[in-house]
């Protein structure tokens, strides 16, 4: 383009201002924003120059984050995969204790880094938050006593009664399979009606019923019939905190080969869950 000697005068003047503006970047002065400018992911950095990954968790969600008996340090599967994730990353796992309302809130007013809490992938939470890569994978599951024959599909379900808590999803499943639903209040006392023989069966996620028979004399009971889609869960990170997730994800994939995982998941489930 041709200039004319005024507006080269102008040009000339816009460079000088350019090269001091950008000299004043390179000894440490900050340039504020421009319209489209990308903010610089430094989620992984942050932890890095912490030494310490936060995490938020329950703390009262047995198996996967829980005070034994209610005291001493927090423990659970979720808590072990995180400490193990950390060790990796060469920084400290630390955990705050915070209740599932307001877990994804403290996530992102920044209390947390990453939230480990049986944590559901699904496409809601993935337009709002990032996740690694799963960790945790589950299917719902119908339990019945041992000797129950008549159940076997969740089509069978039809007419028979299951006992359900009315605010869970399994309660929406037990629904649409026909069954007549028993409320109740959590899967303590469901799987205590279907040991008496009140209730036909329960349905539930298959790793609370892992845990229940890794605690608990379970020879009395059995899965029926297992639903084909299966739950993934994960570390979720805020939004845009791609370089964190990228270091767990590796992470997770060395403790996958190593072992750790399969071995975390056969601590807390007598199986491994994690793959």
């Amino acid at each position: 383009m041709k200039l004319t000697f005024r507006s080269a005068l102008v040009a000339g003047a816009i460079v000088t201002l350019a090269a001091l503006s950008l000299t004043a970047c390179a000894t440490g002065g900050t340039a504020g924003s421009t319209s489209g400018a990308t903010t610089a992911d430094d989620s992984l950095t942050k932890v890095q120059k912490a030494g310490t990954l936060t995490v938020g968790t329950e703390g009262t969600y047995r198996p996967f984050s829980f005070h034994e008996n209610g005291a001493g340090d927090i423990t659970g599967y979720d808590v072990d995969v995180v400490k193990a994730v950390a060790a990796k990353l060469g920084v400290t796992a630390t955990f705050q204790e915070t209740q599932w309302d307001g877990i994804f809130a403290g996530l992102e007013a920044g209390r947390f880094d990453a939230i480990a809490n049986q944590v559901s992938i699904t496409p809601e939470r993935t337009a709002k938050y990032t996740f690694s890569t799963p960790y945790t994978y589950s299917t719902g599951v119908i339990v019945v006593k041992s000797d129950n024959t008549s159940i076997t599909s969740f089509e069978s379900l039809s007419g028979k009664t299951t006992a359900q808590s009315l605010t869970s999803n399994w309660n929406t499943l037990a629904t649409q399979s026909g069954a007549n639903v028993q409320a109740v209040e959590g899967w303590a006392q469901s799987v205590a009606l279907v040991e008496q023989g009140r209730v036909d069966a329960t349905i539930n996620d298959n790793l609370t019923f892992l845990d229940y028979k890794k605690n608990n004399d379970a020879s009395g009971l059995k899965v029926a019939a297992t639903t084909t889609d299966k739950s993934e869960s994960a570390l979720a990170f805020a939004g845009g905190s791609t370089a964190l997730a990228t270091a767990v994800d590796t992470a997770l994939a060395d403790l996958a080969s190593d072992g750790t995982l399969t071995s975390i998941s056969e601590k807390y489930f007598g199986a491994d869950v994690s793959k």
